[in-house]
């Protein structure tokens, strides 16, 4: 029994220093310039953490609320691992609703504020409002989440109907997901 304490306290002390990490600011490497407006964080912020993305978007085959005789693909949920440039997994993404846990058991949930068309076949750029997380670590204090640099993950453009009503497909995505904080 004493060996596994001090085996979860070995394990709650790496994924500590893996946060500390990857918490420090990168504000000196990050330039929103080059984004459409809809999806920059406002002036007095910084990032707090950059991780890159890896996972996927479940399409639901659902009946279209505009018309009964169709149907057309809904978003049903992302699942993705966020990592640190060297890959360690530091946060995973998963909904409904919008969620990002870090492994130091902080975690936020978010409103949509805005999105912006990435390349063809991809899901879009996006801001988002975080929540405050109840719990210290690495997302305590995160104000806003941004996700760019995308690939993938868009509903297909064929294959629903409404003989497929009920039908769900998944579809992998790449992207990054940037974290800020107030200055």
């Amino acid at each position: 029994m004493k060996n596994q304490y001090m085996i979860k306290g070995l394990q709650i002390t790496a994924a500590s220093i893996l946060m500390a990490t990857a918490t420090q600011s990168y504000a000196w490497t990050f330039s929103q310039d080059k984004l459409p407006s809809e999806v920059r964080v406002p002036a007095g912020h910084e990032v707090a953490m950059f991780t890159s993305a890896k996972g996927n978007i479940t399409w639901e085959c659902k009946v279209d609320t505009a018309n009964a005789e169709k149907a057309k693909w809904a978003f049903a949920g992302p699942r993705a691992v966020l990592s640190d440039n060297k890959g360690n997994h530091l946060v995973s993404y998963f909904g409904p609703p919008a969620t990002w846990e870090s492994l130091d058991g902080s975690s936020i949930t978010g409103t949509q504020l805005a999105i912006s068309p990435s390349e063809k076949g991809s899901i879009p750029m996006q801001l988002v409002k975080a929540n405050e997380s109840a719990r210290p670590g690495a997302l305590k204090d995160v104000a806003y989440v941004q996700r760019i640099n995308l690939s993938g993950g868009a509903a297909p453009e064929t294959g629903c109907n409404i003989e497929k009503v009920g039908h769900k497909i998944v579809v992998n995505y790449s992207g990054e997901y940037l974290f800020w904080k107030a200055k």
